[in-house]
């Protein structure tokens, strides 16, 4: 990235293959669908050399959010590996294959995914197997397979497991009676075998098979067709999906609620809203329609992150859930802890929304309650931020099990500390929970 823009260097080594796969066609019409993001040959000297000249720069579009695949909901991993196995048969039939198979690949437009690596393309080689195979498994395969036959969310163990999950160790985790699956015993049981020792040779003789082209479509053709009807197990732990519609608000004091946010986005404007603790998106979905130009939430709890992607796409909202956990977000990780960036480090926003959300953090994870407040107003310059009193049922649920030694969580101290900030625009009270919005702009 340079003074905002995206560039992409073509190195001599690639200028073939991407003189083929632009003089085919296929990169057009990948675009024009909406499956490839846009990209415009510009001069050589707009990027310094450094190293190997460079023999072409392209200039890409710059998204509003950058996400990582081990913070995408169910539903929007199956939506990108889909988008995956879609872009491989049409390059088959341009004469092109995808060199890998990663999920890093795949970005986010709001709730639509789109392909951004243009150097991923190559020639088709006559009779060669998909080499990006187990890495379509690791990394959305068998991410997908844990949630769908085993209950387990994926987020968790794909962000402590950057590269994805081993065959090897979702074989040890899938129900018994799934593992007969013919599906199965082909992309998982029998690739978990080539990890074991002395598997190499085996491993090695596979690789030199030839693939008839007819075969390698009809393998892609039945992956999509068993990933399209996957659907996470009604077994997975979720607490909070149904908090839309169950909660401590009466019907005035949400339309109180939602009238506010409203008249926020309106007057701010923002670019990129943050919504923290975003549930199934209702207030994202207030604002973008008052204002905001994209939203970005964060949800922990996985039915509620699923059917806020479910309900971004069905709507068209620029609007993207992520799985993130406020107290522990994604850190900066990979190579030298920065092949991948935090979570907070990638959200350039314009506001925030932080509601029905202090508590948890400060009640629930023991976070003082001035340092939620500072890392929330620190989020962005201007925002919503509730507090919900001790007499509210849901703290008092959160209570229920633990003395209450939370002196400084009161709302006095609440507005002391936003008002050493910046300046309270405005505030909302509702009337019969007793809980307070408080519009702040940042100094």
């Amino acid at each position: 990235m340079q003074d905002g823009r995206v560039f992409r260097t073509v190195l001599p080594a690639g200028v073939a293959d991407y003189e083929f796969v632009r003089d085919s066609g296929l990169a057009r019409r990948l675009t024009e669908r909406g499956w490839l993001i846009a990209a415009t040959e510009v001069p050589r000297d707009t990027v310094p050399v450094d190293g190997t000249p460079h023999a072409y720069v392209l200039e890409h579009p710059r998204l509003a959010v950058q996400s990582y695949p081990y913070e995408w909901s169910f539903p929007a991993l199956k939506d990108a590996a889909l988008l995956q196995l879609d872009i491989q048969l049409e390059a088959l039939a341009a004469g092109v294959m995808l060199s890998d198979a990663s999920a890093y690949n795949v970005m986010f437009d709001g709730s639509t995914p789109v392909f951004i690596d243009y150097l991923s393309f190559r020639r088709y080689r006559e009779g060669e197997f998909w080499a990006g195979h187990r890495q379509f498994c690791e990394q959305y395969l068998n991410p997908l397979l844990l949630t769908a036959y085993a209950g387990v969310p994926f987020q968790p163990w794909y962000r402590g497991a950057m590269e994805g999950i081993p065959p090897a160790l979702l074989a040890n985790v899938l129900p018994v009676r799934r593992k007969w699956s013919w599906r199965v015993m082909t992309h998982v049981v029998l690739q978990a075998s080539m990890e074991r020792p002395n598997a190499n040779d085996k491993a090695a003789a596979a690789s030199k098979l030839q693939l008839p082209l007819a075969s390698l479509r009809s393998m892609l053709g039945s992956l999509r067709s068993w990933i399209a009807e996957l659907q996470p197990s009604p077994n997975r732990p979720s607490i909070w999906s149904g908090y839309a519609s169950d909660n401590s608000y009466t019907t005035p004091e949400a339309t109180l609620k939602r009238a506010f946010v409203e008249r926020f986005a309106a007057a701010e404007r923002p670019k990129v809203l943050l919504d923290i603790g975003c549930n199934t998106g209702d207030y994202s979905a207030v604002a973008l329609r008052a204002g905001a130009g994209a939203a970005v939430g964060w949800e922990s709890d996985a039915g509620a992150l699923d059917a806020a992607y479910l309900r971004a796409r069905k709507d068209g909202l620029r609007f993207l859930p992520l799985w993130g956990d406020a107290v522990n977000p994604s850190p900066g990780q990979g190579w030298a802890g920065s092949e991948r960036q935090s979570l907070p480090a990638r959200m350039e926003v314009d506001a925030v929304l932080g509601l029905a959300l202090i508590h948890h953090m400060a009640i629930a994870r023991n976070v003082p309650l001035p340092a939620v407040l500072h890392w929330l107003i620190d989020r962005a310059p201007a925002g919503i931020i509730e507090f919900v009193p001790k007499s509210d049922p849901m703290v008092q649920q959160l209570l229920r099990l633990r003395a209450d030694i939370f002196d400084d969580y009161a709302e006095e101290r609440f507005l002391h500390v936003l008002q050493g900030r910046g300046e309270i625009v405005e505030t909302c009270r509702l009337p019969t929970s007793g809980r307070l919005l408080a519009w702040y702009r940042r100094h």
